[in-house]
């Protein structure tokens, strides 16, 4: 399989969004994808861009994607924050993740960041062995804290 590894443009999207509906499928998740096409493009190329992408083309389409963006610690400074990686069933063992992890490793040192962080579940053994393959440091000791968009005004209003 030839594969070819770019820069993710707008047109790309919807495709894109198709394989975070497949991840979220895989977690176990598939109703807690509520981003729309159109929000994803906009906060990805719009006026104000807050992730960067790239895209695994091979037979004729997209087989897999990377999205990226940053964030910053009080303790370590400027960071990349790898939010998915996502490679086809029928694409996967052809080294595509490896190649967009490294493309996000690449992008990480090319714009001076101080690391890369990640999340992933505790059940995707496969995904940890990977992870720590590349000599990642799997951390146990913090939990995930979140507010959706109606708890965040309930709190604003408080």
């Amino acid at each position: 399989m030839n594969v070819t590894i770019r820069r993710a443009e707008a047109g790309d999207v919807p495709r894109m969004l198709e394989l975070v509906r497949e991840l979220a499928v895989f977690e176990k998740a598939p109703g807690e994808v509520t981003v729309s096409e159109e929000h994803m493009r906009d906060a990805g190329f719009g006026p104000d861009p807050v992730w960067v992408g790239w895209v695994a083309e091979a037979d004729g389409g997209i087989q897999g994607m990377a999205v990226c963006y940053e964030r910053y610690s009080t303790w370590k400074g400027r960071r990349l924050y790898l939010e998915d990686i996502v490679v086809t069933e029928q694409a996967r063992g052809q080294r595509i993740g490896e190649r967009l992890f490294k493309q996000c490793a690449a992008y990480a040192v090319e714009r001076n960041y101080n690391g890369m962080l990640w999340q992933v579940l505790d059940w995707n053994t496969d995904a940890i062995r990977f992870y720590e393959r590349h000599g990642a440091v799997m951390d146990p000791q913090w939990f995930n804290g979140s507010l959706e968009l109606e708890q965040l005004k309930k709190l604003a209003s408080s």
